[in-house]
């Protein structure tokens, strides 16, 4: 994804926002458990947009878990597109999980949704323990050509946005073999890290933050095209070698299929004007997010139709087979 540059610039005339609405709360399904980073991402958004819209305006976050994503993206699928539910959907729910687990997830990313617009994104990082021997990305790269299988590594789950960004370093790396071993949250993959019971992981780079500051853990690599601000001494994996290697996890508004276009296009400018208040940017920022304001509906549509075709183009070349 080249950042900014792909986002189009919001019409000079923004929907005016139609009249008598809202007339009740409106609910943003958060598709993950209270207090992670989509969640606060979520309330964030909540808050700032209702701010925006006036009139007494009330966004709830709905918290609806489990399978990465893909509950709560479904319930909002099947709810009337009359503006009054919202999903903060993710890189898994509309990325990941459709193009590895096309059998366990039951709506199409692209059309049965009515996309609104983009919040942000954020890098995954390589990393390994603080003791380990590596201390460079292509030393890790090459100890696992030389002895196949002996490495483990692990991520949040077989499917996720971790395990489809470590099989895209695997195969773009030359495809060296190692043991992969999913786990049941970012949590875990993180403490197993520093316990060293798996010689590498790939995870958000805000997940893993405290764990590279405190020096339990090292950052090899980052999967964006640039560095980092919080971690500028972490190359890309493009400077490691890695010509063209660009993945990030990222947030979206969407909607049920069917909503008026007028209507979504006030909600979209609304959000962006959210993106664009520098109080809100550091809220974001802090809470693992870096925004990118400017999307309209019809670019998030484009958003996510790249975003899915790049997915499956991994789990094509990587050969994966799962949940099938």
């Amino acid at each position: 994804m080249k950042r900014r540059a792909l986002l189009a610039v919001l019409p000079a005339a923004a929907a005016a926002q139609p009249a008598g609405w809202p007339d009740r709360p409106i609910t943003l399904i958060s598709p993950f458990l209270a207090g992670g980073s989509t969640d606060i991402v979520a309330r964030i958004i909540a808050e700032r947009v209702a701010a925006r819209m006036g009139n007494n305006t009330r966004i709830i976050v709905e918290n609806r878990a489990g399978a990465g994503g893909s509950i709560g993206a479904d319930w909002v699928k099947n709810r009337a597109p009359d503006g009054y539910t919202w999903l903060l959907a993710s890189a898994s729910s509309h990325g990941t999980n459709p193009a590895a687990l096309p059998g366990q997830t039951p709506y199409d990313p692209v059309t049965d949704f009515t996309p609104i617009a983009v919040l942000g994104d954020a890098p995954m990082v390589l990393a390994v323990p603080n003791n380990s021997r590596f201390r460079t990305a292509q030393e890790l790269w090459a100890f696992a050509h030389a002895n196949p299988g002996a490495l483990s590594w692990g991520t949040s789950g077989a499917g996720g946005i971790g395990h489809l960004t470590g099989e895209f370093m695997r195969v773009m790396a030359g495809g060296f073999r190692a043991e992969f071993i999913p786990y049941r949250g970012g949590s875990g993959v993180l403490e197993a890290l520093a316990k060293s019971e798996i010689d590498y992981a790939l995870e958000v780079l805000a997940s893993s933050a405290p764990a590279l500051r405190d020096n339990i853990s090292r950052g090899l690599a980052v999967t964006t095209r640039a560095r980092h601000p919080l971690f500028p001494d972490i190359p890309t994996m493009q400077e490691c070698g890695l010509d063209g290697f660009e993945i990030a996890t990222w947030n979206i508004i969407v909607g049920p299929r069917g909503m008026n276009p007028g209507l979504t296009r006030f909600i979209s400018a609304q959000i962006n004007g959210v993106l664009n208040d520098p109080i809100a940017q550091q809220r974001l920022v802090t809470a693992g997010l870096d925004p990118l304001p400017g999307s309209t509906p019809d670019s998030t549509a484009d958003f996510i139709a790249r975003e899915v075709a790049k997915f499956r183009d991994i789990v094509a070349r990587a050969g994966l087979h799962l949940g099938r």
